[in-house]
């Protein structure tokens, strides 16, 4: 037994535990407090779906100076941590291990979710802060200072944050591509990951801010692409589309979702991938929103629910149909499906439209995917890392972990990899939501005086502290910025 296959196990086996437990709290956390969210807001993901496209997609025209990230900017970004790996990869493994049906559970998770990310987002820019640098930083670590007045626990936040966005979330990105390389090519699994450990040390300590600037377009661009891709294989196969779909909804409630705790695996193998994917609830994605510069807090909060929306039942059903258009055909009673993750998306690809080149376009794709993750995750670790401190060393510090985890993920098995970053998740579900418990009252508050704002002939509503009932701890608000004034 090689050094690395001996690591696998160890963790494999110390986790196992763990994150079968964890994931019992979260799913109460996550599924329960986004049902209350749900309802307590009103349904706004759905209810004010029109307002979040135009305050999403109108977005593009913003005017932005040097020193100001524009809400479309913000957007983009954070949809750059979304779409990565869990969008082809993910959807995969959910199908494998849970079933059809958990695509299904899927989209029950993302319309949830999406209510929370707009609670998430909202208290984000609630309590941002403005830094020396002249940007906006904010995020759980921000809220839960500033918000709770608990400095000490935010100062752990950030250390949750940079343990489960800069080393496990990485590390998935990392390991996907390079299976996927090693799959294509036939290649021993250490040879990518050399290089994909190359790759992200040049990007992490020379080039992140230009590559960054570039993956605001390439990320979009390369989505759209895969959207294509998909569409075109499910026209290909445009008379299998009704069974997919029975597939879905019979694993979801039929015969089989009750065979063997079938349902269960499904429900809960639905919520882990949607949550990877979209990340509604695990506090990654306010740490990028709170960049925004915005003149009111639900702005950014509306067009993030958007983006669960977007990630889930588009990037991700994409995925899952072209993977059941292929599955029902090749393994039809789902029962020890030999491969999965982004082999299962290859060999899917490769008999049912690309052919040869299957392996190859789909490693391109985890491949640019990933280090559009890896640049978000990395910035929102290095934001965190400053929160707690402003020594250069620490920065220094993370940087070189993060290398060392790529190569370390890289050669682990895919199953350890995807374990880890989702006791990981778990964890920061439940730390995330429960202080969201406490603070949403706000992010409802500034809902209503929105969109009392709007039905009052506003366009643009601006946000003022006096609208909510407490304003302690905010420091960005009102905006009095030179842009404003002007």
């Amino acid at each position: 037994m090689s050094v690395f296959e001996a690591l696998n196990d160890a963790i494999a086996s110390v986790n196992g535990v763990v994150n079968t437990y964890v994931w019992y709290i979260a799913f109460v956390f996550l599924i329960g407090i986004g049902l209350y969210f749900t309802i307590r807001s009103g349904g706004v993901q759905l209810n004010r779906l029109g307002e979040a496209c135009r305050v999403a997609f109108t977005g593009i025209r913003e005017k932005k100076s040097k020193q100001t990230i524009s809400s479309f900017q913000a957007f983009c970004v954070s949809m750059g941590a979304r779409i990565g790996v869990g969008n082809i990869a993910g959807v995969a493994v959910a199908i494998v291990s849970g079933g059809p049906g958990a695509i299904f559970w899927m989209w029950v998770f993302a319309f949830i979710g999406a209510a929370t990310s707009f609670v998430e987002c909202t208290v984000g820019q609630i309590y941002k802060e403005k830094k020396e640098d002249g940007f906006f930083h904010g995020g759980p670590a921000y809220y839960i200072k500033n918000g709770l007045g608990k400095p000490k626990f935010a100062a752990f936040i950030a250390v949750l944050i940079i343990f489960t966005y800069g080393l496990m979330f990485i590390g998935v990105q990392a390991n996907t591509a390079t299976l996927a390389f090693s799959n294509a090519f036939g290649t021993d699994q250490i040879v990518f990951a050399v290089v994909m450990t190359v790759l992200a040390a040049v990007i992490i300590f020379g080039g992140i801010k230009r590559v960054a600037n570039a993956s605001v377009w390439i990320v979009p661009a390369m989505a759209m692409l895969w959207m294509i891709l998909c569409l075109m294989i499910v026209l290909v196969n445009f008379t299998q589309v009704s069974l997919v779909i029975q597939t879905i909804f019979s694993y979801a409630f039929g015969v089989q979702a009750f065979v063997g705790g079938g349902i269960g695996a499904a429900i809960m193998w639905g919520l882990k991938r949607g949550v990877f994917s979209n990340e509604a609830g695990i506090g990654s994605v306010p740490n990028v929103s709170s960049s925004a510069h915005v003149k009111h807090p639900v702005k950014q909060g509306l067009i993030q629910s958007v983006g669960v929306l977007i990630d889930t039942l588009v990037v991700c059903s994409a995925t899952a149909f072209v993977v059941l258009i292929y599955t029902n055909v090749a393994y039809p009673d789902y029962a020890n499906i030999p491969v999965s993750g982004a082999a299962l998306v290859q060999e899917a690809m490769s008999n049912t439209f690309l052919g040869a080149a299957g392996p190859y376009v789909i490693a391109l794709f985890m491949l640019f995917f990933a280090f559009s993750s890896l640049i978000s995750y990395y910035s929102m670790s290095e934001t965190n890392a400053k929160f707690i401190t402003q020594r250069k060393e620490a920065i220094v510090i993370l940087r070189v972990a993060i290398v060392i985890m790529v190569f370390v993920a890289s050669m682990m098995s895919m199953g350890v990899a995807w374990d880890l970053a989702d006791t990981f998740q778990a964890l920061m579900g439940i730390f995330n939501m429960g202080v969201l418990l406490f603070l949403a009252k706000y992010a409802f508050e500034a809902l209503k005086d929105y969109f009392d704002q709007r039905a009052d002939g506003v366009e643009e509503p601006v946000f003022n502290p006096s609208s909510i009932s407490n304003a302690k701890g905010i420091t960005c608000w009102p905006d009095n910025s030179e842009e404003d004034r002007l």
